[in-house]
């Protein structure tokens, strides 16, 4: 029975015997592991095992034995802390990989089921979630890639609805007002969410910090909301099929549930959420239950009944294979879902690179970015970009590619409005459903606003590409509020995520290259407000070399033995020119190395890297802190750089505040030559 902590939950009407069944085989493994692990979260899973049978046995569009079934319908368990319930219904309806002794190793070393689900759609897990708020925030993306799929190949191979399980948690976090407003402006119909309302937090219950009323929040973000007893099969169903139906509007489905179902004397309370049972609760819920079966063992006719529910989707997946090998259009649709980038996109940057060679322009970086841009999108369709509310600013929107609207999914581009958070966790669910590769820009200094989501995309090795502009005090007068002087280093610091900081036109279409080439890790790049001299020409040189692939290159070697070396990225690569022929003229040999990607550079042989940094002493020049320069200076090296934060002025005058200065460089090379 419920306790007293659960007593406004109205009494759970009789149900089908075998829907009961089925959902006690997800309460008895999600105990039994987390008994097994000693940690783990068993309240979830045991609160929402009837809306996940009624969901994946009515509704859900899937087949286990092909579980990359392109227009399969996307289950996203945004409360990633109750991951064994994606985990047991992985097992139970017959994903090949996520087997009963993979079930018995979970949060253990080098298995399937970590603590909280990690992208594999081989066990049925379409993205990373336990940061709460990410997943839930994925789903706009998922929902909105469809959209945009299905108006580009319409709804003969694009035609399946995405489906999120969210908690209290989830709905707490920032994050998930900015999507869930975000989705309710686009209209995404397909969007389902089940939210567990359990009332219960870490804490205790959810009237401590929480008491908004979430329905109708959601309506004003123009939401289809019910609320149901999210113990009755009839009930969920019947809210499912009304969801359904309201095809206009994203749907919330309020579940009032019991944390821990089963559990006579935890159920309700805190007490389940993120602890095992304990061995006496797990038996007296097992009696509860009316389940006797030993640890880990699912009784043969409910197994059979979870399989023939994974058996359900494979007649759907085939008649959608046989309208795939008949659509004119199959080619493209499977290069577009491979990732796979046309070669006339490398072609049209190669030209580029030519044309910026040549003419030798003088811009900010984040016009050379709006300039590759202008060259990509005309032949790289599933490239879908936005902005933050900088639009004029991040140079992001092409002319002639028009924007997404709540009409049209047809356009190129998306105003995500003043939601950077939102923005950043869209794309990767953009990214991980295939067939789009997102970019979004805001200013750089709001990459902190982005932060969780960059990481979670650099964690699960998507091609997302997330444009910085405005990247140090050459943002001038807008004061230090809004200049990033530890970005580089914050950033720079997430492993497996591309931070390039290109010099001119030429090194960002290269970078521009290497974000569309890497297609199992994010770019991120940094631009600048400030227009920067092209010094890529190489005397005219058409450039189709990509010298950013290493990461970092001679980019103007000394005339005689090298007797320093400047090092530097972006907008002061051309203070490091200045000071090289400063010197040259003083007799002091340097050469200048341009790193535009760190991360790309450490990557390469050891004797490259020598070749490039060389032996002699190095300064290094970049407007932003000293922090991960050590690594390349050695003892001997210098920084010239920032130390603190910004201030309010005209660039030009802040770059002589704080030093940053081709008079200085030559000052601290000669200082280290000459000491």
């Amino acid at each position: 029975m419920p306790t007293a902590a659960a007593s406004a939950m109205p009494a759970t009407p009789a149900t089908d015997p075998m829907h009961q069944k089925m959902a006690n085989a997800i309460r008895a493994l999600s105990m039994d592991a987390v008994e097994q692990a000693k940690s783990g979260h068993p309240g979830m899973p045991m609160g929402m095992a009837d809306v996940a049978t009624v969901l994946w046995s009515q509704f859900l569009r899937f087949d286990p034995e092909n579980p990359a079934w392109p227009d399969r319908d996307r289950f996203i368990l945004s409360a990633g802390h109750g991951s064994m319930l994606l985990y047991a219904l992985g097992y139970l309806t017959g994903y090949k990989k996520m087997t009963l002794e993979e079930i018995k190793k979970f949060r253990q070393l080098g298995s399937l089921t970590p603590g909280h689900p990690e992208h594999d759609v081989a066990i049925g897990a379409e993205t990373t979630t336990g940061p709460l708020g990410q997943g839930f925030s994925n789903s706009v993306g998922f929902a909105l890639a469809e959209r945009i799929l299905n108006a580009r190949f319409g709804n003969e191979l694009v035609d399946h609805r995405t489906f999120v399980m969210a908690s209290d948690g989830d709905l707490m976090e920032g994050i998930s007002h900015e999507a869930a407003s975000l989705a309710g402006h686009l209209k995404l119909g397909r969007l389902i969410v089940f939210y567990d309302d359990n009332k219960i937090s870490i804490d205790g219950s959810t009237n401590l910090s929480f008491t908004e009323d979430v329905q109708a929040r959601f309506r004003a973000y123009g939401w289809h909301v019910q609320a149901v007893d999210g113990h009755d099969p009839a009930a969920i169903a019947s809210a499912t099929h009304a969801a359904l139906a309201a095809t206009d509007k994203p749907s919330l489905i309020a579940c009032r549930t019991i944390i821990g179902f089963g559990a006579p004397k935890k159920q309700g309370t805190k007490d389940c959420h993120g602890s095992p049972l304990g061995a006496e609760e797990v038996a007296a819920a097992r009696q509860q239950l009316g389940w006797s079966s030993p640890a880990f063992v699912v009784p043969d006719d409910i197994l059979n009944a979870w399989r023939k529910t994974g058996a359900r989707g494979k007649t759907e997946a085939q008649a959608w294979q046989k309208r795939h090998d008949a659509a004119k259009n199959k080619a493209e649709f499977d290069r577009t879902m491979s990732g796979d980038v046309t070669p006339e996109a490398f072609t049209a940057l190669t030209q580029l690179k030519q044309k910026v060679a040549a003419e030798k322009p003088k811009h900010a970086t984040r016009q050379s970015s709006g300039a590759a841009l202008e060259v990509l999108l005309p032949v790289v369709p599933e490239l879908i970009g936005g902005s933050a509310d900088l639009t004029p600013s991040n140079n992001t929107q092409v002319k002639n590619f028009g924007p997404i609207t709540p009409t049209n999914y047809g356009g190129h581009y998306i105003h995500f409005g003043v939601r950077e958070h939102a923005m950043a966790a869209a794309m990767n669910g953009m990214a991980l459903h295939g067939g789009i590769i997102p970019y979004g820009g805001t200013f750089m200094q709001f990459a902190d606003y982005c932060r969780p989501a960059i990481r979670l995309a650099a964690l699960m090795h998507q091609r997302v590409v997330f444009v910085m502009t405005h990247d140090s005090i050459g943002l001038g007068e807008d004061g230090p509020t809004h200049q990033p002087v530890e970005h580089l280093a914050a950033l720079r610091a997430i492993p497996n995520l591309l931070v390039f900081r290109p010099c001119d036109g030429v090194e960002t279409a290269e970078c521009w290259e290497l974000a569309l080439k890497n297609k199992n890790r994010p770019s991120l790049l940094a631009l600048s407000r400030q227009g920067l001299p092209t010094v890529r020409s190489r005397d005219g040189k058409t450039c189709p070399e990509n010298l950013s692939a290493c990461g970092g290159y001679v980019l103007a070697e000394s005339t005689g033995t090298r007797q320093i070396t400047l090092m530097a990225t972006g907008s002061e690569i051309a203070l490091a020119l200045e000071a090289q022929a400063q010197l040259q003229k003083d007799g002091i040999a340097a050469a200048v190395v341009s790193m535009p990607c760190w991360e790309l550079f450490e990557e390469q042989s050891a004797e490259y890297r020598a070749s490039v940094l060389g032996t002699a002493p190095r300064v290094a020049v970049e407007a932003g802190i000293r922090q991960g320069w050590e690594h390349y200076l050695g003892d001997k090296g210098a920084f010239v750089g920032m130390s603190s934060f910004g201030a309010s002025a005209p660039a030009e005058q802040l770059y002589k505040h704080f030093g940053i200065t081709t008079e200085n460089v030559v000052k601290v090379a000669k200082k280290i030559v000459s000491p």
